[in-house]
């Protein structure tokens, strides 16, 4: 039987880059000064990495990048473990109120994003990524500051509005560096930056709580804004861009283009990946304090003990344990992925969180929900630095922005869904249906990308 020859404009994603023999037309840049292995080469757009004078010092870049978003997610996550504590000092007494306040506040800043993110991605194509990156750290800089000053639910839930249209700085990081790693490099690259995005996931939540108790919610809110300031500045000083546009094509043809990539199976079985991964983070973040809480109360009434007065501390130990393993897992599973493909990596790190999530209902003491997180966050690891993997893989250098752009946006209507929805159960029904829920999620996600991965090899054979 004759074979439909794969489409050109949908590389296989699992195929390592180094690998794919040039085309007979590449151009060959005869020019360019020799390199030594690991120490340059050339970044996915073709421009010079590693050596010479005119070269950029990728490994710098992404060094770099990584300081800057370990300190900016540091200081998002800094609040993380005391929200709903706060809420009770600006006038929400009931447990139900907090957590659906928590969720809102949680959810309204990644619905604005779900609308700004593309115009911001298609921004960065036409003028760089890292003005964009410096955009979203300021302007972070200044609404966590304001969060400090609030005296009502309102106020928060207004500035979280503002932060969503103006901040963003995963996807900023991610294009930035997916733009300026070499070609066989870029797993580890992207990899590493996920690894300071869980690092400041692990160590926010747990400087956060600490912090919380010891010096108090609104000082809290000033030491975050001041960390982003930091993470602003490295870009500026450290950071380095050589960006030339490239030319503007029509504008039917760049919708056209742009949707007919984004309906291919592949982008759409990651498009849902990247809005289930968001919504399993997040569903659970609003209420996590809280169920600590109850869990505290209800093992220190079985065993006719004290309960903790330090819920802040705990919340923040539940909250950053699963970012330090996701952390360490995260490198280790971008460099897996390099050598035995993304595509696996993903889907059976979905499997393997949606499987561990589900005992998560049951657990009857603090410790017990901190082992699970724990486990959760080495799978989790590995799930976001396959999926911009495959995304970089399956897409075109100058169409990077535009895409990592959309698909912040399918991750944010996971992060306004998942808040909004876990609160929402855990007010109506209880805190432990939203680990249900959530694992469910995390198992349909698994499904979803070997279906549009079998879709994919049959559109070969």
């Amino acid at each position: 039987m004759a074979q439909t020859p794969r489409p050109t404009s949908l590389p296989d994603p699992d195929t390592e880059p180094e690998s794919r023999p040039r085309s007979a037309s590449a151009p060959t840049d005869a020019a360019a000064p020799p390199v030594s292995a690991g120490s340059a080469g050339q970044d996915v757009v073709g421009t010079n990495v590693g050596r010479g004078s005119s070269a950029i010092n990728w490994r710098r870049n992404l060094y770099a990048i990584w300081a800057a978003q370990l300190l900016a997610i540091m200081a998002f996550s800094l609040r993380a473990p005391f929200l709903p504590f706060f809420l009770d000092d600006l006038g929400v007494t009931t447990t139900g109120g907090q957590a659906l306040w928590s969720g809102a506040i949680n959810a309204v800043g990644a619905g604005t994003m779900a609308i700004t993110a593309p115009f911001w991605g298609a921004f960065a194509d036409r003028h760089g990524r890292k003005p964009m990156l410096l955009r979203a750290q300021f302007a972070a800089f200044a609404t966590i500051g304001l969060m400090g000053f609030a005296t009502a639910p309102w106020h928060l839930l207004g500035l979280r509005l503002i932060e969503g249209c103006l901040t963003g700085t995963v996807t900023a990081a991610t294009a930035l560096v997916a733009t300026s790693t070499p070609k066989e490099r870029l797993g580890y690259g992207l990899g590493l930056v996920q690894t300071a995005i869980f690092s400041g996931a692990a160590l926010g939540p747990l400087a956060g709580g600490i912090l919380a108790d010891g010096a108090g919610y609104r000082p809290t809110f000033w030491i975050a804004s001041t960390m982003m300031l930091c993470a602003g500045l490295v870009t500026v000083f450290f950071v380095k861009e050589r960006f030339v546009p490239r030319p503007k094509p029509a504008e039917g043809e760049t919708r056209e283009s742009t949707w007919g990539l984004l309906l291919a199976p592949v982008l759409l079985g990651l498009t849902f990946a990247m809005l289930a991964i968001r919504f399993a983070s997040s569903a659970v973040q609003p209420i996590i304090p809280l169920f600590v809480e109850q869990l505290s109360n209800a093992s220190a009434n079985a065993s006719n003990g004290v309960a903790t007065s330090a819920s802040s501390s705990l919340a923040g130990v539940t909250l950053g344990v699963l970012g330090l393993t996701s952390a360490i897992s995260s490198i280790y599973f971008g460099r897996l992925g390099d050598r035995r493909g993304h595509r696996t990596i993903l889907i059976g790190c979905a499997l393997g969180s949606g499987l561990i999530y589900l005992p998560m209902a049951l657990t009857q003491h603090p410790w017990q929900l901190i082992a699970l997180q724990a486990v959760f966050g080495v799978f989790a690891g590995g799930m976001i630095p396959a999926a911009n993997a495959l995304i970089a893989h399956v897409t075109a250098p100058e169409r990077r922005g535009v895409v990592y752009g959309l698909m912040a946006t399918a991750s944010s209507i996971g992060g306004f869904i998942g808040p909004l929805a876990g609160s929402g159960l855990a007010a109506g029904v209880g805190f432990r249906a939203t680990f249900l829920a959530t694992g469910i999620v995390l198992l349909l996600t698994a499904a979803v990308l070997l279906l549009t991965g079998r879709r994919r090899v049959s559109a070969t054979a």
